[in-house]
Order: C-alpha cells, then structure tokens, then sequence
C-alpha cells in the first residue's frame, strides 16, 4: 500500500573481506582489474520512455486518486479493495523504476553533485506521495480479524495476500495518521540523511599504499586496500592493515556521531512504537520473532569452538605462533593467478550450467544485456550488490573488480541473487522479495555451487587445499564474524539507551570485545584494529540486518545439502522456491525445499555442515603436506 522504497530490494555485502590472493604482483592484478572496465549497466530501460519527473508525476496522480478511500477502508467491498491494490501496484512500479533508476546512478558516482542531489528530489517526492497514503496501512491494519479475513479469502487479492496479512502484524506498533504522516516527512532530514553522510565519507576514504606494496606508492580505494589483506606475503599484510587502519582514522569521530545518532533516533521511534527491544521490528519485518532469533544467535555462539580452531590451524600452516588481525584473511594458495573479467564470468556461468541450464541461461542475459557494472571507479559505492529494481523489470548487480579469485565468488554470490530476483518476477512488486533471512539462499547457493564445481574439477592436493579453506572461511565469516557483528550491533544499542552517547573509544572496546571472543586466542588484536567497525555500512542504513547472513548460510548450506542427496531430482524444488519469492512465510518455503524451521535442531544441523568443512579441509592440508 505504501510508496515503493528504491532500496527495499537491495541485497548488499559488507564491503570486500577477501581470502585470496595472487602472489604475480601489481601489473598482474591491474590487468586483470582492467578486463572489467568497460562492463558498465544501461540503465536507461528502467524508465521505459519516459523521464523520471513523468514517472513520478503518474505515481502522485495514482496516489492522489487513492485518498478518496480515507476514512472509508472499513466500508468497502471486495473488489474495490483488489482495483485499490492493483492502482497502489501500479504507483509503486511508477516511484520505483525513478527512485532506482536515480539511486543507481548515483551508486556508481557518490561524488557527483547533480546525481546526489537528484536522487534526493526523488526521495522527497516519493516521501510526500507515499504521506498521502499512510492512511491506507492504517485503516488495513486496524479492520476486524474477520472482515479482513473476508477479504483475504478471495482469490483475486491473491497478488498481494501475503503482503497484506503481514500488514497486519504490525497493529500494535502504529501510530496515529498524523504522527505517521510526521514520522515519513522527516525521515529525509532525519535517518536518510546521516545514512547518505555516511555512504559519502566511507566512499570517500582514500587508502594510501606504501612502496612494495601492489599499488604503492600511492592511493587506493578501501576496497583495494582491504583486498590486499589476501596477500601471500606477511609483509604487504601487515602494512596494508596498517595503511586501512589509518586511513579510517580521518573521520572516525565523524562516523560515530552518525552512529551515535542513528542509534539514538532508533530507540526514539522504538520506544514510540512499542518495541521491546532494539531489534524486535528487525524481527518482525524478516517475519521472525525475537524468541527465534535469540535461539540462532545462541546456537552460533555455542559453536565460536569451530573459528577458534580454524584459525589455531591456519597459524600452524602460516607458520606463526598467532595471526594478527592482518593474517586473518591470508591466502593458502601456493600459487594463484588473477582472475580476468571473462575468465570469472566462463567459471560462473560454467558452475551454473551444471546445476540448471535454466539458470545458466537467466545468468548469461546479465551479461548479454548490460545488467552488471563491474569495474573499480572513484567515488563508487565499495562492495557489492544486488538491485531487485521493480518486478515489470530485471535486476541489476554492482560489483568491484580489482582482479582477485575471490571476485569469482563474489560473482557467483550476487548473480545468486539476480537470479532469485528474477525467477520471483512473476510474483508482483508485493511479493518479489522475501524477507531478509531467506535473502541470502540463492546466493550462497550459487557460491557453493561454483566452489564445489571448481573442487571437482581439481587434482593438485595443495590447490584443493587452498580452495576448501576459502569456502570454509566464507562460512565462518558469513556465520561466525556475522553474529559476532550483530552482538557488537546489540551491545552499542542497548548500552546507547541505558547509559547515553558512545565515544569513539568505547566503540572501538566493544567491536575489539565481541570479535575477540567470537576468535578466542586465534587471533591477537592491536589497537589499530579498534576502527574497522566503521566502514560497515549495515550497522548503519540497516540495524540489526547481518544476523541475516548467519540465518541465510546455515539455511542454503541445508538446501545445498538436500541437493547433494538428491542430485537432479532436487532442482525442480530448488527453482520453485525461488520462483516463490516471498509470498509465503520463511517456514513455508523452507518446507518447498525440505527444511524445517521450526526444529529447534534446525541450526545445530547447519553448524555441523561447517564443522564437516573444517575437517574437510583439515584432511586435505595434510594430504598436501601444509599440516601435520
């Protein structure tokens, strides 16, 4: 019912956390960096022939047709509820297509001036138009269990049930039309606002590489600098984690006032809506409850022995007596060529076909028609994500490719989610996306997919070695550093309300402590690694999301396990629950692909998936002689 959000479908990673790395040297890696440059999206077909003032100009003449029905939701029949829904759908692909097709442009230039301040026009209108018709999740929200019941029982809002029966969940945290309508109006000059400042300065930091350094002497973007963490050479680790950390000094006071007053503008509208802790409307909109999610975070942490030991061996094969902060992301290859443009997208759609042509050939539009950017640029957004856009339209994918390996991955990982994006078209803007916990299914799926086609096709026992160690650091990343993240997320919210504003100081103490016990005495921390919370953008734009990634692992890692016991006869499964998007609840589509999510059990049987990668990978260290 309400305005489509330009961001509601965006499937992001935290900027790049690499684990590999060539040993070729700087003119390898910027060759194979410059194999993407001219892979750039078109973006023009999202308005479809016309401009984004036209487009938001309809969406506002739909909405304002909408406001004859203030009032009235309670009174009307059926089928006038099902045109009301068909026009509110109408209006969300209007405000849509605009608010991506500006966004997007923005996300490739966060420097440029005119594209900022456009997608701020939008935003604002969009903002205005979506006030007119607060009304509408009101009144829906507020009819009799019965009467709404009625309506839902007929197959024409069938487009848009699900959406609407979870609208409801929301009555006890609404508040009245004009305090709703307040709340919309300022969010632009209120939580946007430091999110875009944010987005700005973390775009905006400038690594500067020392000689001897790949890239050095000079500037990098974060992205390259973090990427060299994946070096084989203890020395360009040490000074490129040294060379990031300083570089997230400037500004640092300036990123946790942002913080501080997100956080504090969080707990505002939390305590306005009756939230009982600082994550329970996470939980809700990711149709979840604070009860479940309590249970997974339990279960995770019960199991911090797994990055514990990893990472006690991956010293021994290092040869050191500790990693330091630096180490942690070190490549165990012993030799390693960069990657190219085309040879990632051969290895990707490869990995793909053997899975699903059906798949192979939605991924291979992505590069046929212009839907990905690709190439590193200054002032682009770091990291990498996914654009659902609208469901009358196809997804788009940012990527940053500095010519590593692990870009492949990251390759595989988001056209995962371009592919789900696109199979849950069919389903209507209402119901092309599913919540946040399920988000991350197909992309991890792809990503094991492609791992697994790679391990297959393998002989060289130190190259196994190296290639098993990188997927299981994904998922301890992905399990383990995500929930070690969330806790540090829940530590600065809870202690922001009880005790008051933050210093940067006792951020850096909180972030040291909850990764330092996620990492036990793997991994020595020095104070220089305090920073690093502050270029994550999620504890930002989008608190309490990377408890998702945790989530989502553990249940692709179960899907995927279900497809290495079936084989063939799983895809069809596989596909239907993609095609389902997110009109149904997270237990009904887990149940499309065998998965129970309400087992209590159900966490400890994905953990112990990586606990079988961790001795998967053990095992085959010692068959390549890199452990005794």
């Amino acid at each position: 019912m309400s305005a489509h959000n330009p961001f509601a479908h965006l499937s992001c990673e935290v900027p790049a956390d690499v684990r590999r790395s060539p040993e070729t040297g700087a003119v390898g890696l910027a060759q194979a960096a410059d194999s993407a440059k001219d892979v750039a999206w078109d973006l023009g077909t999202l308005l479809q022939g016309e401009t984004v003032d036209e487009l938001v100009n309809r969406a506002d003449l739909i909405a304002d047709d909408l406001t004859q029905w203030r009032g009235k939701i309670a009174d009307i029949d059926t089928p006038t509820l099902i045109a009301i829904m068909r026009q509110s759908a109408d209006m969300n692909e209007a405000l849509g297509r605009a608010g991506y097709y500006v966004s997007l442009r923005y996300s490739v230039d966060t420097a440029d001036p005119e594209r900022g301040a456009h997608m701020m026009a939008v935003q604002e209108r969009s903002t205005a138009i979506g006030t007119k018709l607060v009304f509408l999740e009101l009144e829906w929200a507020d009819l009799d269990d019965d009467l709404a019941d009625a309506h839902l029982a007929d197959p024409g809002l069938e487009f848009c049930a699900h959406y609407l029966r979870s609208a409801r969940r929301y009555r006890p945290h609404l508040l009245g039309e004009t305090e709703e309508q307040l709340l919309s109006e300022k969010q632009l000059s209120g939580s946007a606002a430091w999110v875009r400042l944010f987005d700005e300065q973390t775009s905006a930091i400038e690594v500067e590489l020392p000689d001897g350094v790949p890239g050095g002497p000079g500037k990098a973007g974060l992205e390259q600098g973090l990427a060299l963490l994946a070096s084989n050479d203890a020395n360009i680790r040490s000074q490129a984690g040294l060379a990031v950390s300083t570089a997230l000094q400037p500004g640092l006071r300036t990123r946790s006032f942002i913080y501080n007053t997100l956080a504090l503008d969080k707990a505002t509208d939390d305590r306005l809506r009756h939230y009982s802790t600082w994550v329970s409307s996470r939980n809700l909109a990711n149709e979840t409850t604070d009860d479940a999610v309590t249970a997974l975070i339990d279960a995770v942490v019960a199991r911090y022995d797994i990055p514990q030991r990893w990472y006690g061996l991956k010293a021994q094969v290092l040869g050191v007596d500790k990693l330091t902060y630096a180490d942690r992301s070190a490549s165990l290859a012993t030799v390693e060529q960069p990657a190219t443009w085309e040879e990632g997208k051969a290895t990707v759609l490869d990995a793909y076909n053997s899975f699903s042509p059906e798949l192979a050939g939605i991924a291979q539009r992505f590069f046929d028609e212009s839907w990905i950017d690709a190439p590193v640029r200054e002032s682009k957004s770091p990291g990498a994500f996914c654009a659902y856009t609208v469901a009358e339209h196809h997804p788009y994918i940012l990527l940053n490719w500095t010519g590593r390996a692990r870009d492949v991955a990251t390759l595989a990982h988001e056209l995962g989610h371009g592919l789900h994006a696109y199979l849950a078209r069919p389903q209507g803007d209402f119901h092309q996306s599913t919540p946040l916990t399920l988000a991350e299914t197909a992309s991890v799926f792809g990503e094991t997919v492609t791992s697994n086609r790679l391990l297959a096709s393998m002989d060289d026992p130190n190259a196994r070695f190296a290639l098993l160690a990188t997927t299981l650091e994904d998922s301890i990343a992905t399990v383990f550093r995500q929930t070690a993240m969330f806790r540090f997320e829940a530590e600065v919210h809870n202690e922001r309300r009880t005790v008051g504003e933050l210093s940067t100081a006792r951020f850096g103490e909180l972030w040291a402590t909850t990764q330092s016990e996620m990492l036990g005495d793997a991994v020595d921390f020095t104070d220089e690694y305090r920073s690093w919370w502050s270029y994550i953008p999620h504890f930002i734009a989008t608190p309490g999301y990377v408890y998702a990634y945790a989530f989502g692992q553990l249940f692709a890692l179960s899907v995927y396990a279900r497809y290495e016991a079936l084989g063939a006869a799983f895809v069809p499964s596989y596909l239907e629950l993609l095609k389902a998007g997110g009109s149904l609840p997270p237990v009904e589509l887990g149940k499309i692909v065998d998965c129970d999510l309400d087992d209590p059990g159900f966490w400890d049987g994905g953990l112990n998936i990586i606990a079988g990668q961790l001795d998967a990978t053990v095992e085959a260290a010692r068959a390549a002689g890199r452990m005794s």
